[in-house]
């Protein structure tokens, strides 16, 4: 009898972090620049505080999640991990709320392609990096040439951004921002491959700098990440309901897919439970991130497409989320008591995670029956489900310093 393999779309995909957190970057900067171009032209609307807000957003992922600033890597610790924080959650308000920031991200966003840019150009070269890479092997010669061309083309955008409304008069301009834009999102492509290629041909050097990490573990800071998010998207809805701020839903629907598109590369996590993160996964994720990329820089166009999307997600979720922590209460264990008491923190986890099921699933039903909960209401809603969010990734912290407590030698 005969077997094959398992088609490649079911194979687990040992793709490193930072090379899924690169392929969200490029792919933001590669369809930014094909989108410019219609937009120069009238063809479609352009939302540019949603682009400033989510490259914001990214930057600071790059931080709390691997320790990898505009200027160079780092130790992830307690403040880079609280400033990440702070930078993400000025990128989320930035894309819920048109210019309330002022100019404010521009100028920092100025700031890290700019000054980042050029740091890591001089530390490459006047710190000896690029002359041993490119004496050694293939990959690394290629890995150093990928270097100078994204740090090159990314002092180019901060001049870009700096000149923003002078680029903007030209059509010429506009279509030479595209083009580098566009050239910016493949040389991320190529940087990312090259820094597999790398991981791959040195896995000793991989794994210390994976294990280097520090601090929260990936799914805890992406939890924190989405807990933050919910929290100010109902805080926000408030003095929106009360017509005090504006306010961009198609932005707010970009953002919240990114998050799901950057869960489910990096763990396979989404909003209906944790899957094997498989290159079937993989690609579910990038056309998450795809399509929440264009709503962000686009507004209106995918609003009905990502309100259904997102409702059923949440729903589903949420049902799912109950029936797996209410049906183990109808079943009996014969290696457990039933007098045994259970630990008061996973008491609360259980009660946490049914007022997560509950909350999901009444975001979900307000987003795809509009009217069904008052704004206000709805604010408070998704302010609560981030709160129990955060508070849930308290009790899984207290769960595991316990855990090493109880493991460690007496």
């Amino acid at each position: 009898m005969l077997t094959g393999s398992a088609p490649r779309w079911r194979k687990p995909a040992d793709v490193p972090l930072e090379i899924v957190i690169l392929w969200v970057a490029a792919l933001g900067a590669a369809i930014t620049g094909v989108l410019l171009v219609p937009i120069s032209q009238g063809v479609l609307s352009y939302y540019e505080d949603g682009l400033y807000g989510l490259v914001l957003f990214v930057f600071a992922l790059q931080a709390v999640l691997l320790g990898v600033t505009p200027f160079g890597d780092v130790r992830r610790s307690p403040t880079l991990i609280a400033a990440g924080t702070v930078i993400a959650a000025a990128g989320i308000v930035n894309c819920f709320v048109p210019d309330l920031l002022g100019e404010a991200p521009r100028l920092l966003l100025v700031v890290c392609f700019g000054l980042g840019g050029a740091t890591q150009l001089l530390c490459l070269f006047l710190g000896g990096r690029f002359r041993l890479w490119w004496r050694g092997s293939r990959e690394l010669r290629r890995l150093a040439l990928a270097c100078v061309v994204v740090y090159s083309l990314a002092v180019l955008v901060a001049l870009i951004l700096l000149l923003r409304q002078a680029v903007a008069v030209a059509a010429v301009a506009v279509a030479a921002v595209a083009v580098t834009v566009l050239t910016y999102g493949v040389a991320l492509f190529v940087l990312a491959g090259q820094l597999w290629a790398v991981d791959r041909a040195f896995p000793q050097q991989a794994q210390a700098r994976a294990g280097d990490a520090g601090g929260l573990v990936t799914d805890h800071t992406l939890m924190l990440l989405t807990g933050i998010f919910l929290v100010l998207l109902g805080v926000l809805l408030v003095p929106v309901n009360l017509g005090v701020l504006p306010f961009s839903g198609s932005a707010q629907l970009g953002l919240l897919m990114v998050i799901f598109a950057v869960e489910m590369l990096a763990s396979g996590s989404t909003p209906v439970g944790v899957f094997p993160r498989t290159w079937l996964m993989i690609v579910v994720g990038l056309v998450f991130a795809a399509l929440g990329i264009v709503s962000t820089v686009i507004p209106y166009v995918l609003v009905p497409t990502l309100t259904v999307l997102i409702g059923l997600l949440n729903i589903v979720g949420g049902v799912l989320t109950l029936v797996r922590n209410v049906a183990p209460l109808f079943t009996k264990s014969d290696e457990e008591s039933p007098t045994a008491p259970r630990p008061p923190v996973l008491i609360r986890l259980f009660m946490a995670q049914l007022a997560m099921g509950l909350l999901s699933i009444a975001f979900g039903a307000a987003m795809l029956l509009p009217g069904l909960i008052p704004g206000l209401v709805l604010g408070l809603v998704l302010a609560a489900n981030g709160g129990v969010l955060l508070y849930m990734l308290h009790l899984l912290l207290v769960v595991d310093r316990q855990r090493d407590a109880s493991a460690a030698p007496a």
